[in-house]
């Protein structure tokens, strides 16, 4: 058994806040090339661009061509970020292969992969309520608001890294489990979501090369 070691919620957290306080980070190239840092990484990476994207979506003061660009890119942003949350729970589950749950081991209908992910999200909120309070146009009715929001974030993020926390400690000695729950999203594939199928359809050609006189029924 390799264990948890290394993956507590602290040093998770750490590596999460660390990242957010640099603007440039999600820009540059992943700092891990393997392993389950590498999915925590690109997990973060995603929420951090989704962040970004989200905001640039309630723009007004652009065409609706660049609204459904960004549109688009939040499409991308979010199914890499849900990917990555079922990397990191194959990898948080292999760790502990060989330890079979016991009898009357808690299931845990959340994944740890997902609460990884709420964290990531929380550090986000975290630092841009805490960048809000600090405006210099923010009235001080405004920012004292804004700080206790940001100390309401800062108490659920404390409680999730304990459950996460818990949860492993448990998990590794059977007496609580997780499953990896898949996706199986529907829209992003040709073949499930209707109208893209329609669209595939009507792009077939022939298998000996391109007919342009060729109908969608052959």
């Amino acid at each position: 058994m390799i264990g948890f070691s290394g993956l507590d919620a602290a040093t998770i957290v750490a590596f999460h806040d660390a990242r957010v306080r640099d603007p440039a980070w999600s820009a540059r190239a992943p700092e891990h090339q393997g392993g389950i840092w590498a999915v925590i990484e690109a997990n973060h990476r995603s929420n951090v661009l989704l962040w970004d994207a989200e905001d640039q979506a309630r723009r007004t003061d652009v065409t609706d061509s660049t609204i459904a660009a960004v549109k688009r890119a939040i499409d991308r942003h979010n199914q890499r970020r849900n990917d990555a949350v079922e990397s990191i729970d194959e990898a948080l589950l292999a760790r502990i292969a060989d330890v079979p749950p016991r009898a009357d081991a808690w299931h845990h209908s959340e994944t740890a992969g997902a609460m990884i992910d709420r964290l990531s999200i929380l550090s986000l909120k975290i630092h841009h309520m805490g960048l809000a309070a600090a405006r210099p146009d923010a009235r001080a009715q405004d920012r004292a608001e804004r700080l206790a929001r940001a100390a309401t974030l800062a108490r659920q993020r404390e409680d999730l890294a304990r459950c996460y926390d818990t949860l492993l400690a448990r998990a590794e000695t059977g007496e609580a489990f997780w499953r990896i729950y898949r996706q199986h999203k529907m829209y992003n594939d040709p073949a499930l979501n209707p109208y893209l199928s329609r669209e595939t359809i009507g792009r077939v050609v022939p298998s000996n090369g391109p007919n342009p006189a060729a109908t969608a029924d052959g």
